[in-house]
């Protein structure tokens, strides 16, 4: 009797560089399967732009399998019992599929291992997985810089091998994608998902601007930021070929991402819960919410991050900051509006990176310094000079010139009256409160 067994993908939707697809490849059949759930089709992780992304990576995933000579089975609903359903009807006895922490992740596999198969959850979603590195005195680390001296000298898994080919069981329906439509509008330019455009853009940013990557990572006009993260999200590139590839800058935030993951997996609650409290008394105002949320806060530096993040469905990361600072700091407002309204329009939305990133700016994360509050107009002064970025995603203040675009309120009235720009809702010199 030929061996079977069944290769569930869920953030790991390539083939280069994947030990679960290595693995389940050396039975002699292999049902490579990906469920869509309607948690994440329909329900509360429901996206427009990353549900777009995802079907664009599980066809592209589709390509790369039948060339190897496979396919890929696609089923829609709860992802225990259609695994349950393919090793009833092909006979696998092992299943292999990426070890997630996740809230989710983690009873998915928890269901999984009831299924009474042989179940091999290996690494593959970060460089080093979740609990791997650990200080003397806990269970994960809560400061970066100690995380990252253990990460930058931690040894590396070898690469896993891309299969050359693989026999799908006879008899097996592959299935269609899921007909409904995107729910909700994708950005205009929002970027194509799979493991071939994600191949594309990595040699691209490799080729022209990796070279340069610490010295223009932050400068906002550029736009020379690598654009991997929502490769990264869903797994159409391999991180640890990431880390292998990109300067140590590059590094060090590919870091950043797994310090957040063994963050998260150590307080799962780290998406709904200060990891460390500080009796803030948030502001509740819902118009500056709004204003924040539709970039039209007068802050020019600020609206162009947020009108950035809907044309695009990303955003640069140092307008991250920004425009969380100014939400949590200047505005008052809990860094959990802030983290769902960018869960709404981020392809690149992971949910520990994200909750991570929010909770450190907000001053009730792993930061060492809670304190810290970064000026809007001092960081666009820097990060922006000519303003170039502030008229490239604010149209009414593309004909400013270089001295007023990041003060559009000190400009002469007449001028300022014929902008049709908002004056700023609050001051952006004075913080709301402390941490």
């Amino acid at each position: 009797m030929m061996s079977t067994s069944i290769m569930l993908f869920t953030r790991d939707l390539r083939v280069r560089d994947n030990p679960a697809l290595a693995a389940a490849c050396e039975a002699e059949r292999v049902v490579p399967v990906f469920v869509f759930d309607d948690a994440i089709l329909t329900g509360p992780f429901a996206a427009a732009n990353r549900v777009r992304f995802l079907r664009e990576s599980v066809a592209d995933l589709r390509r790369s399998l039948r060339e190897l000579g496979g396919d890929l089975v696609v089923r829609r609903g709860d992802p225990v019992a259609e695994v349950a359903r393919l090793a009833g009807d092909t006979g696998a006895r092992s299943l292999f599929l990426a070890d997630e922490r996740s809230a989710y992740g983690t009873r998915r596999l928890a269901g999984l291992r009831g299924l009474g198969l042989d179940v091999s959850a290996l690494p593959g979603i970060t460089v080093v997985p979740p609990g791997d590195l650990t200080p003397a005195n806990g269970d994960h680390y809560r400061v970066f810089t100690p995380y990252w001296r253990a990460w930058d000298a931690a040894r590396r898994r070898p690469a896993a091998k891309t299969p050359g080919r693989m026999r799908l069981p006879p008899g097996v329906e592959p299935g269609r994608p899921p007909a409904d439509p995107v729910p909700g509008s994708p950005s205009p330019g929002l970027a194509p998902g799979g493991e071939r455009a994600g191949r594309a853009r990595l040699a691209a940013w490799l080729r022209d601007d990796a070279a340069d990557y610490e010295h223009v990572r932050d400068d906002l006009a550029a736009d020379r930021t690598s654009r991997l993260s929502p490769y990264l999200k869903f797994g159409c590139l391999s991180p640890l070929e990431l880390a292998a590839a990109g300067p140590e800058g590059f590094r060090r935030q590919l870091a950043w991402r797994d310090f957040h993951h063994q963050v998260a997996a150590a307080f799962p609650a780290l998406p709904r819960s200060d990891y460390r409290p500080r009796g803030r008394r948030w502001n509740r105002d819902r118009d500056a919410l709004d204003a924040w949320r539709d970039g039209m806060t007068g802050i020019p530096i600020v609206d162009a991050g947020m009108r950035q993040l809907r044309a695009e469905g990303f955003m640069h990361n140092r307008a991250r900051l920004i425009t969380a600072t100014f939400l949590t700091r200047h505005l008052g407002i809990d860094w959990r509006a802030g983290l769902r309204h960018f869960g709404d329009w981020l392809a690149d939305g992971d949910i520990a990176d994200n909750a991570g990133n929010w909770q450190w700016v907000a001053g009730t994360g792993n930061s060492t310094r809670p304190g810290q509050v970064m000026n809007p107009l001092r960081q666009a002064s820097r990060f922006d000079p000519g303003g170039d970025y502030v008229r490239r995603y604010v149209p009414e203040l593309a004909g400013i010139e270089r001295s007023g675009v990041h003060r559009p309120w000190t400009l002469p009235a007449a001028r300022r009256r014929g902008l049709g720009y908002p004056p700023p809702i609050t001051d952006p010199d004075r913080p709301a409160s402390g941490p």
